[in-house]
């Protein structure tokens, strides 16, 4: 795989459990005040302990004021699309565009039948996303939306408002069908945890985005590609996902932004969240965002740089 050439993002998790709610805002605005790009909330609603992921999104980005907010992911089994498309249009509209849209078919059969939701084979569920990431689209860009098939009855929904800015629209899964609707239909594919989706399987799933994107007609480069990088930065041992000191951290990043070809990190601490966002944006972010422009530079000049090499030679 290779570098997209995205602009390099980088967020962090913040836990919706509900007696975490005080430490959740703290996170937070330590992330708005040190300039991260993204606010991260999972949204599993059928979970008891759990705040209603829209209503905390809605909190964070009333108490902030520069950092994006996005759910990772919202169900979409659980939302219908016309009124999750409301939902991110009017919060664009009030908060001056600082909304993306990360949705996924459900993590849960048993968690959608138990809060009413009628549970869908994995074909249903192929076209009930797909379906539902077009239905957003068109009524985020204001239009009348209408749709009559077996997963989706909408019978002239006249969108808005209409926010400003354009509202991304980024699609979680991992498996094949899920990746190529990603490929077709969305503005970006959120891997799941790299405990889920270990980084030697990811060349696999960028191709399948990538031939479903060209198939579509549309540019590969234009899919953003989100990895949710749970671990720990430091002396630590034990604990899953990425665990080591900065420097490996920095190495891993950057290398998964230029062969894997991410875009945007979003941590996951494991352990001590606001001191783990301190050492985060204070040593591996910028030294991420160092080598990977100077990889694309080098990449640039490299063949002005051998053409010059050869003539000097001559």
């Amino acid at each position: 795989m290779t570098d997209y050439g995205q602009t390099l993002r980088f967020g962090v998790s913040i836990d919706p459990t509900a007696t975490d709610y005080p430490q959740a805002l703290r996170l937070a605005q330590q992330a708005d005040a040190v300039g991260l790009d993204l606010l991260a909330v999972q949204d599993h609603p059928y979970q008891p302990t759990h705040l209603d992921a829209w209503t905390l999104i809605g909190q964070l980005a009333a108490r902030t004021e520069q950092i994006s907010v996005m759910g990772d992911v919202l169900d979409l089994q659980l939302r219908p699309p016309t009124l999750t498309a409301k939902a991110a249009a009017s919060l664009a509209t009030m908060n001056g565009g600082r909304v993306h849209l990360g949705v996924g078919g459900g993590a849960s059969a048993q968690g959608v039948a138990a809060m009413g939701g009628r549970p869908r084979t994995g074909g249903e569920t192929i076209q009930f996303t797909e379906e539902a990431i077009r239905i957003m689209r068109r009524a985020l860009d204001g239009d009348a939306v209408q749709a009559d098939t077996a997963e989706h009855q909408v019978a002239g929904y006249q969108a808005g408002p209409v926010p400003s800015g354009h509202v991304s629209i980024w699609l979680g899964g991992q498996r094949p069908r899920m990746l190529r609707v990603a490929g077709r239909a969305a503005d970006g594919w959120i891997s799941p945890l790299n405990i889920y989706v270990a980084p030697h399987e990811v060349p696999e799933k960028q191709q399948i985005i990538d031939d479903a994107a060209r198939k579509a007609g549309r540019d590969p480069r234009d899919v953003r590609r989100i990895y949710n990088v749970i671990g720990a930065i430091g002396p630590f041992r034990g604990g899953q996902g990425l665990v080591g000191p900065v420097q490996e951290w920095v190495e891993t990043l950057t290398s998964w932004a230029v062969d894997l070809g991410f875009d945007t990190f979003v941590f996951w601490p494991i352990t001590d969240p606001e001191n783990q966002l301190r050492v985060f944006t204070d040593e591996v972010v910028p030294a991420v965002r160092e080598r990977v422009a100077a990889h694309r530079a080098e990449q640039v000049a490299g063949p002005a740089d051998s053409t010059m090499s050869e003539r000097n030679h001559a």
